[in-house]
């Protein structure tokens, strides 16, 4: 069974930091583009940042110089530090693979809760 697990949700304080990682099991991420994707109550799932098989990246603008997103294929782990966070990047985390190949193989992992709150 594919498996994405994402880990290192939390609460933290409006300014503060959090480093999510996700894992993947049974899956070999540097054969896939992927992507952190984030969803509050109400609102639709949209896309945070993205980062493909080589390397290059790139985030919504409401996030950029706050968040990076990186990947240890080594590791076979994607990150996404969060820093300067802020009340409205309260959300879902979730990650995501798109195989290059095939994007047909479209994989999600369980969602993380971020929840910035003084």
């Amino acid at each position: 069974q594919v498996q994405l697990v994402e880990s290192g949700g939390g609460l933290v304080q409006p300014g503060g930091s959090l480093r999510l990682s996700c894992a993947g099991s049974r899956i070999n991420i540097s054969l896939y583009v992927m992507g952190w994707y984030r969803q509050a109550p109400g609102k639709q799932r949209e896309l945070v940042a993205v980062i493909t098989k080589d390397g290059v990246t790139n985030c919504r603008d409401s996030v950029k110089g706050r968040f990076t997103i990186s990947r240890d294929n080594a590791k076979n782990t994607v990150y996404l530090q969060m820093n300067s966070l802020k009340a409205e990047d309260t959300a879902v985390y979730y990650c995501n693979a798109v195989y290059y190949a095939n994007p047909k193989y479209n994989y999600w992992g369980q969602g993380t809760q971020v929840t910035v709150s003084s």
